[in-house]
């Protein structure tokens, strides 16, 4: 789904007949209930005291938001005008021939996996299935397509188009969620030509971008690995509202486990989290700044000085880790106090806001000039060779730059000595105090600098502070990263044996910048029962016509051997029969194929105007996600050169193209 400017969030407009380039997003049908709505409501009002009126005022107030929330689920964007002028013209091209009968087949497939891999993950149907449910050309619509087609367009097709509705539609589809391949049909979409061409655009919008975003967050999920958790960070950096909504759907049925978008979260009931800003942090200058300094205690209700138990812990714990106080900053202790008396329970902080400069520290580097590159050395066991996975080593920072760069968390000496600067140190103060009043702290996040290095340093802090004061919960603080993580990145500090627990992904997840489009692509197949080709001088290209389904082969350890597409008069695959499976257009690659179980792929979804399948939640097209890509070896999974996946045609399938093929090519004369 892509969301963005829903049907629930807007008020409705008004417009004249007149207004020819009204842009109409609420439907108008929406308009009619709220009318209907209120008029019930003033009825029963007409006969209440004023009591009773306020009650039902307010009674019809929750009614309209109920029915805008439910609404809110489909995306008002989605509409019969979100397409290309195109559709509309060959519309009226077939209608004005008289092709009005004609029955056609069109197969919605994409041709190469995405970012250089091996699998796809579908998605998008859902919200495929509420646009045709929801199809209807509305009086503002035509209005709009009369002023814009040319004026020879006769008036009679304009009343067909707004008495169409895909209840003449039939829909066949994988399941959501499920790992596909190229060239086997996400969707069949068979019924009336006219409206399945005009159904081309819409439908590619909304599978394409869905498909190529929970594939991009599957391949997060991957490399992360299942004890990282990932949050999707990336509404600021979206392509606008709309994809940033959509992203955070996706991501979340990719594999992600919440998002900061807050309106994701109410809209899809998807988890939100988030920290605080570097902004919230020197908005404190000094303790002046604090209007609040007491905290209750959570058990005894007792109010005491948090600022001052603090300081009393920085104090303690700077000396234990030679550290300086007097780097430390009084403005963001100031500012990490004011957010744990506001979040107790939930107390998360940015620690990289300040760089503060330590004379005793910088006179030791000096002294011990080789001290940083070995314990770098140490820390990481060596993870400057090149990665065995054959990705380039690609640190955050430099090792100069990490002396010197915003993130002031630490400064080491030879032998890994830590120097605690300012966010750090002020952090375990304040969760200590914490601690005292009743509360436990949740962790910190680090945006800038050596993510590896500044895990692990901050890991190796927390230990010896749990140690200290014997409180084991302090060892296992979270530690959260974020600052331009993609794959590579992941993998780098997977390399580098880092001890962070949660990432947030933002730009490079949410704008899929490896790649940002899928390519899928909606193709003529049959028309009038009469199979058709489209040929190309790339093989690639070539179609594979008529009405087709797709059978999974798994193999006995219970992978996933290979896709099957056969004609749908065919005879399906039977388990433990040998099934000859062919390339399709290269001849002599082939093999008989023995399969433990067969999976239909296509599933009926929509037919006479109704949704024939339950639609699963979020969380199951998420559970859907991880189980299909279980089915794969991990050899197909693998980042750095993936085994291609192989999908074949049966031989009567084959045959049937190339015969289709040589009757539709052209034949040469030579003289």
């Amino acid at each position: 789904m892509s969301c963005g400017l829903l049907a629930g969030s807007l008020k409705p407009e008004h417009h004249s007949t007149t207004d020819k380039t009204a842009a109409i997003v609420i439907l108008d049908e929406e308009e009619e209930l709220l009318q209907s709505c209120a008029e019930v409501h003033q009825q029963e009002a007409a006969t209440s005291s004023g009591l009773q009126r306020r009650d039902r005022k307010r009674k019809m107030c929750d009614d309209r938001d109920e029915m805008l929330w439910c609404r809110s689920r489909q995306n008002g964007v989605v509409q019969p005008l979100l397409t290309d002028l195109y559709q509309i013209t060959m519309a009226y091209a077939y209608w004005k021939n008289g092709k009005i009968k004609d029955r056609a087949v069109f197969d919605l497939f994409f041709r190469k996996n995405p970012f250089h891999g091996e699998f796809t993950v579908f998605a998008g149907l859902e919200e495929c299935l509420k646009f045709l449910d929801k199809f209807h050309y509305s009086d503002s619509d035509i209005e709009y397509l009369k002023s814009t087609m040319p004026p020879s367009v006769e008036s009679e097709f304009f009343e067909f188009l707004r008495n169409t509705t895909a209840k003449d539609v039939t829909l066949y589809a994988i399941e959501e969620g499920s790992v596909v391949f190229p060239r086997v049909p996400l969707l069949r979409v068979e019924g009336p030509l006219i409206m399945v061409q005009i159904l081309e655009t819409t439908l590619l919008t909304l599978v394409n971008y869905a498909s190529l975003m929970a594939t991009n967050a599957a391949r997060y999920r991957m490399v992360a690995g299942k004890s990282v958790s990932l949050l999707e960070f990336g509404l600021r950096r979206a392509q606008g509202p709309d994809g940033g909504l959509s992203a955070s759907k996706y991501s979340y049925i990719g594999g992600f486990d919440g998002t900061s978008n807050v309106l994701a979260g109410k809209l899809f009931h998807i988890p939100v989290n988030g920290t605080h800003a570097h902004a919230y942090i020197t908005s404190y200058t000094s303790f002046n700044d604090l209007q609040i300094k007491t905290l209750a205690h959570k058990d005894t209700g007792e109010q005491r000085d948090l600022l001052a138990l603090s300081c009393d812990y920085r104090n303690q714990i700077a000396a234990d880790l030679n550290a300086l106080v007097s780097e430390a900053s009084d403005g963001e202790l100031a500012a990490l106090v004011s957010y744990a008396i506001a979040f107790p329970d939930g107390f998360m902080a940015l620690v990289d806001t300040y760089d503060v400069k330590s004379v005793e520290a910088s006179a030791k580097r000096q002294a011990n000039v080789t001290g940083l590159n070995l314990t770098n050395k140490l820390l990481t066991n060596g993870s400057n060779k090149a990665p065995r996975n054959g990705a380039r080593h690609n640190p955050i920072i430099s090792d100069e730059q990490t002396w010197s760069h915003k993130s002031g968390l630490i400064r080491h000496g030879e032998l890994g000595e830590l120097y605690v600067r300012s966010g750090l140190l002020n952090f375990c103060a304040v969760a200590l105090a914490l601690n005292d009043f009743g509360y436990k702290a949740i962790g910190i996040r680090i945006d800038s600098g050596d993510l590896a290095y500044l895990s692990q340093a901050a890991r190796e802090i927390f230990q010896r502070i749990s140690k200290k004061f014997d409180l084991p919960w302090f060892a296992k603080l979270i530690i959260v990263a974020s600052n331009d993580i993609n794959e590579e990145t992941i993998i780098s500090l997977n390399e580098q044996n880092h001890r962070i627990d949660c990432f947030g992904i933002g730009t490079h997840l949410v704008t899929c910048q490896k790649q940002p489009a899928l390519g899928c692509v909606y193709k003529l197949v049959e028309i009038n029962g009469q199979p058709r080709i489209k040929l190309s001088q790339e093989v690639g290209k070539v179609t594979m016509p008529g009405r087709k389904t797709a059978y999974r082969l798994y193999g006995m350890d219970g992978h996933a051997l290979i896709d099957l597409l056969q004609r749908v008069e065919e005879e399906p695959p039977q388990v433990g029969q040998k099934v000859l499976c062919r390339h399709p257009f290269e001849e002599s690659k082939r093999a008989y194929v023995i399969p433990t179980r067969v999976e239909s792929l296509h599933k009926l979804y929509w037919k006479d105007g109704k949704i024939l399948q339950k639609l699963p939640t979020l969380a199951e097209t998420r559970n859907r996600v991880r189980e299909s890509l279980g089915t794969l070896r991990n050899d197909i999974k693998r980042n750095l050169n993936p085994t291609p996946y192989k999908v074949s045609v049966s031989d009567d399938l084959y045959n049937f193209i190339h015969d289709l093929w040589l009757q539709n090519a052209p034949i040469g004369e030579l003289s």
